[in-house]
């Protein structure tokens, strides 16, 4: 089955956000998965649902609820971003994995389980990528 494609945000807002209405299908959150290394358990940690009820959205080939869309989307658009501003997958890979003392003494990837935190980390990415360090 073909990965649906969808706009980014730059391209057309519009589009974006009824595309999260619509909400994304499990295969486009399987690319997502396949491109930054995230298990099934890490999805399940990031959008608060059991890996039982993920797995039933693939057998069900249901799209996810707008709220569990958006912030798959938000994932995949900090790990784009990240991977421009560190040059190479690599790299960020270990940023995130790394404690951030501007970050709290926190990796930056566990700050995915909410949008807030999600938000912490595209800030700082923003001022690693100003050379501004705290």
């Amino acid at each position: 089955m073909a990965v649906k494609k969808y706009k980014l945000p730059e391209e057309d807002s519009v589009a974006m956000v009824n595309m999260l209405r619509e909400g994304v299908e499990f295969t486009y959150l399987n690319s997502i998965s396949d491109r930054i290394n995230f298990t099934l358990e890490d999805w399940s940690s990031y959008l608060h649902l059991s890996e039982r009820t993920i797995q039933r959205y693939k057998k069900e080939k249901k799209p996810f609820d707008t709220i569990y869309s958006e912030k798959i989307v938000q994932i995949d658009l900090l790990y784009k971003r990240g991977v421009e501003v560190f040059g190479n997958e690599d790299n960020f890979h270990t940023w995130m994995a790394t404690k951030s003392i501007p970050l709290g003494n926190i990796k930056p990837k566990e700050l995915l389980d909410t949008t807030y935190g999600i938000n912490l980390v595209a800030d700082e990415l923003g001022r690693v990528e100003h050379g501004i360090f705290a």
